[in-house]
């Protein structure tokens, strides 16, 4: 039977809806780190190092792709919980063909910036010219790599998480045979890998498009839509929490790299590198239970649906707890098997990563709640409070963190300075969703 935004949402069929925009970023984020492995097992340590170096810059311009996808999202799914179907249309074709545009402009500026960028980063010498060369491949692609993020959300608006997660194991599939095909068989390097991940951004951010510019079995379709700056505008402030932590994760990603470099060289780099790998799939679950359930949220907000918005709540939060728990777990009983498949040919590095990881795993217990409470908010319309949580959590606090720990504990502070950050993040999420609880009835 067919879930509709309107049902009453019991545990388990919150599990089946949100099961498809979990496994949907849980994949995605898999084939980002075959990217990885392929290119340290295959290409070499520095150019590995490169790739989670220059990362971080991608990721800022992709995440353009999640503000539209939330923000948009949310202000579709009120609009549908008010009974105005049509205007919802409009509105779905406004925001991706902004994003889209806003996609060329991002990639034409990033090809033209990237080499500074880099250097005044502090990469130099080998390190410069491949994180130059893995970025400007993957520059072309940026556009589609913003609608993917874009419909990645979008797709649960639609009703439709099970064709997003669809696309999504398309585009992955496509990143995985391109890379064991250009960079294990053909052996074009770097070149390759960045060329791959390419083509399945293409994949995963044309493909819908093509899908909703038809007649088709969703809620949503593309079509022609005039420019409403109101709607836009909301759809940009609403889901600027979302741009903002991107945001916010991936310049802290750029400082974590200066602060490593200062503290342990490349080989620390490398270490963090594959702890983002690991902590991209374990966060998704996260990121894709809160995207699936924000537009359940929203519709039920919207029917002023109190019981059920409070009934959310209290059901998300105990899952977020259970998800906390075992990821916990499974990061502990990983650690050294995951350390050995990125770095197993190199005993310093091998120990280093084994060394961060067990202290990295502790932020587990606690990031879940932070990433829910903000994408809870995104969805009653308020991107205020949605962005002050994400940017204390991902900014403040990390860099507040990163740059007071090593003074103390050296590398092991830095390790420890995110799992202090999602503590108190923890803390503030806690505290705005006590004192709106009122205003929102929940």
């Amino acid at each position: 039977m067919r879930i509709q935004l309107s049902d009453h949402f019991s545990y388990r069929k919150l599990l089946q809806y949100t099961l498809p925009s979990i496994t949907m970023l849980v994949f995605t984020s898999i084939y980002g780190v075959v990217d990885g492995f392929f290119v340290s097992n295959f290409v070499g340590k520095t150019p590995f190092t490169a790739v989670n170096f220059i990362m971080p810059v991608l990721m800022i311009l992709g995440s353009a792709g999640f503000m539209f996808g939330t923000g948009g999202g949310a202000l579709i799914a009120i609009t549908m919980g008010e009974g105005k179907q049509k205007e919802a249309n409009h509105q779905f074709s406004l925001i991706v063909y902004t994003a889209a545009i806003c996609g060329i402009i991002l990639a034409t500026l990033g090809i033209v910036f990237i080499r500074p960028l880099a250097a005044a980063l502090g990469a130099e010498g080998r390190l410069l010219e491949d994180s130059v060369i893995y970025a400007r491949i993957n520059l072309i692609a940026i556009p589609a790599y913003i609608l993917q993020f874009e419909f990645q959300c979008l797709f649960a608006t639609a009703g439709k998480p099970a064709l997003g997660l669809a696309v999504t194991i398309l585009a992955g599939l496509t990143n995985m045979g391109l890379d064991a095909l250009f960079v294990a068989v053909f052996h074009w390097g770097l070149e390759g890998a960045a060329a791959a991940t390419a083509m399945s951004q293409l994949v995963g951010g044309l493909v819908p498009i093509l899908y909703f510019a038809r007649p088709n079995g969703s809620l949503l379709r593309l079509g022609k839509t005039g420019f409403d700056g109101k709607a836009l505008w909301k759809a940009c402030v609403n889901g600027s929490s979302e741009l903002m932590s991107n945001i916010s994760m991936s310049i802290v990603s750029m400082l974590y790299n200066v602060q490593l470099l200062k503290y342990a060289g490349e080989d620390g780099i490398a270490a963090y590198g594959v702890l983002m790998y690991v902590s991209l799939i374990f966060h998704a679950v996260f990121i894709g239970y809160s995207v699936g359930t924000a537009p359940v949220i929203s519709y039920h907000y919207g029917a002023k649906n109190r019981k059920e918005l409070k009934g959310l709540l209290k059901k998300s939060l105990i899952l977020i707890g259970v998800f906390a728990i075992v990821m916990f777990g499974a990061a502990d009983l990983l650690t050294v098997p995951l350390a050995q498949i990125f770095v197993s040919y190199d005993e310093e590095l091998f120990r280093l990563t084994v060394r961060a990881f067990r202290i990295f795993s502790y932020s587990f217990l606690f990031a879940g709640f932070a990433i829910f409470g903000s994408s809870f908010f995104t969805a009653l319309n308020n991107g205020l409070i949605s962005a002050t949580i994400s940017f204390m959590r991902t900014l403040i606090f990390q860099i507040s963190a990163v740059l007071i720990f090593p003074i103390f504990w050296k590398v092991d502070g830095i390790w420890a300075s995110i799992v202090a950050a999602e503590m108190m993040a923890v803390m503030v999420t806690i505290l705005f969703l006590k004192a709106k609880q009122k205003k929102y009835q929940y």
